[in-house]
């Protein structure tokens, strides 16, 4: 017997016990991806990075860019203010360098992706 069979057998006694018959949302559609314009090859690290409540290292990159560039607008103090806009630069630069090692800009995919992403946040 395959490890296939094996789990087929599982699902259909756990079916028969009624294990399945008072999950969370049944009888309703799923969820709908939002992975789905995530590049294949990114998908399941992504979903995996996802369930652990982990985001990945651009959109982090992109968080505190955003938050940098929020703090450079309200700051009053020009030293302070020059400190932000040297972590911005900075963070900015690891963002550019980290996309351009990944090539990912030239994917439609992952432009697509990205733009839902942005939309998502704000930005």
């Amino acid at each position: 017997m395959d490890f296939t069979s094996i789990v087929e057998e599982k699902i259909k006694q756990s079916i028969r016990n009624g294990d399945f018959d008072n999950l969370p949302g049944k009888g309703k559609p799923l969820p709908k991806d939002d992975m789905g314009h995530m590049p294949a090859d990114l998908r399941n690290s992504y979903k995996i990075l996802k369930n652990a409540n982990m985001i990945p290292e651009e959109m982090q990159l992109k968080k505190e860019i955003v938050s940098l560039e929020e703090l450079i607008a309200c700051c009053r103090n020009s030293e302070e203010k020059e400190t932000y806009k040297k972590r911005l630069s900075e963070k900015q630069l690891r963002f550019q360098v980290m996309m351009e090692k990944r090539k990912l800009k030239s994917s439609g995919t992952f432009r697509r992706y990205g733009r839902q992403i942005n939309k998502r946040m704000g930005f």
